[in-house]
């Protein structure tokens, strides 16, 4: 009786960067959007323009002591997500690659998702949170339509930006990683 060995190695398409890299970069853009923006530069908090949303939240003036606290509560919130996103993209990228992780984080693929997510995070945060909820603006004052504009604009490029630089790496495939010009391995 033959039996067949039958190689997976064959027929399984390389494990995918793409959700890795686009929860790293949905989290690394809201860690830079908090620090920049809620932290160093103070222009907003999740709900420094309460006084003028669309949902009815409560208006948090964030200059008093008590409405700071509420913003900086809702800030720790937004980073403790942003954090979760980056956790977890980590984690599916080590579950995906077990071997050339050197060769990975060097990977245009990699990078152009990670850069990809961030643009996503930036339109869909910037779409949510300032167009239709309107809790607060990138930088509130007569000119915030523009600065919420120039951020939506900055997303876009982002993701447009990704995803070709993504297109023009080369795929990983782990089952090769490590092995040179010869498929031997180095």
């Amino acid at each position: 009786m033959a039996t067949t060995v039958h190689d997976t190695r064959a027929t399984t398409a390389p494990a995918s960067l793409q959700l890795p890299g686009i929860l790293l970069g949905v989290g690394l853009g809201g860690f830079l959007d908090g620090i920049l923006l809620h932290q160093l530069l103070r222009w907003h908090h999740m709900l420094s323009s309460t006084d003028h949303d669309r949902v009815g939240v409560r208006y948090y003036d964030p200059h008093t002591v008590s409405g700071l606290q509420m913003n900086t509560l809702w800030d720790g919130i937004f980073h403790t997500v942003c954090w979760l996103a980056v956790l977890g993209g980590l984690a599916v990228l080590y579950a995906r690659v077990t071997t050339g992780r050197r060769q990975v984080w060097a990977s245009r693929v990699l990078w152009g998702w990670i850069l990809a997510g961030w643009g996503l995070f930036n339109l869909v945060e910037g779409v949510l949170d300032h167009h239709i909820l309107g809790i607060h603006h990138v930088h509130s004052g007569p000119h915030q339509m523009w600065w919420d504009l120039a951020f939506l604009v900055l997303g876009a490029l982002l993701l447009a930006g990704g995803w070709l630089l993504q297109r023009g790496g080369r795929s990983f495939d782990p089952a090769t990683a490590g092995a040179g010009r010869d498929g031997r391995v180095a």
